[in-house]
């Protein structure tokens, strides 16, 4: 980043000397790669302080900068955008200085002694996880690592949803209809099970709906009236009163989705500082409520029912409490989040969240804010887009979700098929291809996902998302793979320093190395991997041009051989950075 702080002084310096007018930093964009240059400055903005046109002002500045800066051996201007080349001698001048120790490149110390918490997956205990879950995970997963990358301490939490009447409807049709399975008896991982009560449940239902209506009640009313509706409600209150049989069977089906979720988490390679519960945290929040109206932040109705009025913030009338006494999600989730703060003091906290509880986290952050919570300012929604596959849209309830581990079984066997056809399994033993098959799978999914912007809904297909030549996972893992085959072949060498004239393809990757610390800073200021995914991509993209058009091992002068080798160790090095940010697993050989 030397390079760009140096351009804007420079810049300033030249409106000051030719224009007598004071301008601040000025933004440079990365030349357009059509054009000659390494950075342009758009000139449209600052007409009014040169007093010339578009074309004239950019000409007058390059020649000021031209003459002024040893780093900037020519420039050109189309129009109003003026390019700068910047000289050979800089981009030689950082790789000695850094490239000869990556680590220098691959974290930067802009969290540094700041304390950050991330949320993600929050799953619900009556189901496996399933492609959308996958998504979130991967992504809460990603941000915690480029924050790390940062210098940030991350503490990564989930607040498990293990309460409700969602978990009783799972409770009620095993005891109904399971005749004792255990994932023991049935083979299955214990989420599937539970998961298959839940349909089980809702396949029941129905069928009692259906029955309630041909006897004449209409359907409003057959599905308050149904009787495992009104049994399941029944267990929700006996739960709450602490009824021993309906405890020992929560935390025994429960138990059993805590041992399946650790397989598919442990697969799917994410993992967890601190667990929160909803059955410990479903209470909280009452206190908060009372503060509120002691502080005329929220108001009471007739009925006793507890609300806030954020219409002047263009939002709604919101429940707090409802006249019974009993909480709302949003009520435990003002008291989570003064129990996270407590714990942990983080002044920056995350949630990775669906976009469908967008609403949901506007009034959440609103409510803490009027009640002057210090951490308030610090909370921010990551809100993603939903993920949905050529088959259609997913519903639990109907059991046509796409469980996260069939999902992965479908990666493996993608991988295996394709890497088998294309012939790269040359002397590997069995196990390390289930190995190798299981890498490029995860690396092909999770690639795929993260490298779109998170905001946007994602169509994924499998199949396209293994790809040895596309902008896939596994050309990223290729081409790490080639260089760490490379540095094996290349026996002992060693690099000093480079005094030469650079190749096009040289400069080029240098100047994709000399991005990733500007990279990483950006992807942890939005929260965004889909910039770390990316830009990985282009580097690989350019170190295989560079290693396509100029010998490495091959090259006569030994000082250029030193260098190509010391870049495709620096570039392999950035590569390990990023898969470590993205979660991809490395493949030394394919």
């Amino acid at each position: 980043m030397k390079i760009e702080i140096h351009l804007k002084e420079q810049l300033q310096l030249a409106f000051r000397e030719l224009y007598q007018e004071e301008i601040e930093s000025p933004k440079l964009d990365k030349t357009r790669p059509e054009f000659e240059g390494d950075y342009t400055l758009v000139v449209f903005p600052y007409l009014r302080q040169s007093k010339t046109g578009p074309e004239q002002t950019a000409q007058n500045l390059g020649n000021w900068i031209l003459n002024h800066s040893d780093w900037v051996s020519d420039f050109n201007v189309i129009k109003g955008f003026l390019n700068l080349v910047i000289a050979d001698s800089y981009w030689t001048d950082f790789a000695n200085e850094y490239l000869t120790d990556a680590s220098q490149i691959t974290h930067t110390a802009d969290g540094k002694d700041t304390r950050i918490m991330v949320e993600y997956s929050s799953p619900n205990t009556n189901k496996p996880l399933h492609l959308g879950h996958i998504r979130n995970n991967l992504l809460g997963y990603s941000v915690s690592k480029i924050l790390e990358h940062n210098g940030y301490e991350v503490i990564k939490a989930n607040l498990i949803n293990d309460r409700g009447i969602h978990i009783c409807k799972s409770m009620l049709a095993w005891m109904k209809f399971g005749a004792g399975e255990t994932p023991e008896s049935s083979g299955l991982k214990g989420d599937h099970l539970v998961g298959k009560y839940y349909v089980a449940f809702d396949k029941a239902y129905k069928q009692e709906i259906d029955d309630l209506v041909a006897s004449g009640k209409n359907k409003e009313e057959a599905e308050k009236q149904a009787p495992l509706l009104l049994e399941a409600q029944e267990m929700l209150r006996k739960w709450e009163a602490k009824d021993p049989e309906t405890i020992r069977v929560w935390e025994m089906m429960n138990g059993w989705v805590y041992a399946g979720f650790e397989q598919t988490y442990r697969r799917m390679g994410v993992s967890f500082d601190q667990f929160y519960y909803e059955s410990n945290t479903y209470l909280l929040g009452k206190d908060i409520v009372n503060e509120g109206l002691e502080k005329g932040i929220l108001y009471q109705k007739e009925d006793g029912s507890v609300w806030i009025d954020l219409t002047s913030e263009k939002l709604d009338q919101k429940l707090l409490l409802r006249s019974d006494g009993t909480s709302v999600y949003m009520t435990q989730d003002l008291g989570t989040a003064d129990l996270k703060f407590q714990e942990y003091q983080m002044p920056r906290s995350i949630y990775v969240v669906g976009n469908e509880q967008d609403y949901h986290f506007k009034v959440l952050f609103s409510i803490l804010n009027k009640l002057e919570r210090p951490y308030a300012e610090g909370l921010y929604h990551l809100s993603y887009g939903m993920v949905d596959l050529p088959s259609g849209k997913m519903k639990s309830r109907e059991g046509t979700v796409v469980d996260a581990d069939d999902l992965m079984d479908e990666m493996h066997q993608t991988a295996d098929t394709i890497t088998r056809e294309l012939g790269k399994i040359e002397g590997l033993s069995e196990e390390e291809l289930y190995s190798l098959f299981e890498k490029i799978g995860m690396g092909a999914l999770k690639y795929f996902l993260l490298k779109v912007d998170p905001g946007k809904r994602i169509l994924f297909d499998p199949k396209e998302s293994i790809d040895f030549q596309g902008n896939t996972g596994p050309f990223l893992q290729y081409t790490f793979a080639r260089i760490n085959s490379l540095q094996s072949n290349a026996g002992d060498w060693s690099f000093g320093s480079y005094t030469g004239a650079l190749e096009a393809q040289e400069k080029d990757l240098i100047r994709y190395l000399h991005d990733l610390p500007g990279t990483i800073r950006a992807a942890g200021k939005n929260y965004s991997p889909a910039l770390i995914a990316n830009y990985v991509y282009d580097l690989v993209k350019s170190y295989n041009r560079f290693y396509h058009d100029l010998p490495v091992l091959k090259e006569e002068n030994a000082e250029k051989r030193n260098l190509r080798l010391m870049l495709s160790k620096a570039t392999a090095e950035a590569i390990s950075a990023c898969f470590a940010m993205l979660g991809i697993p490395e493949v030394e050989k394919m």
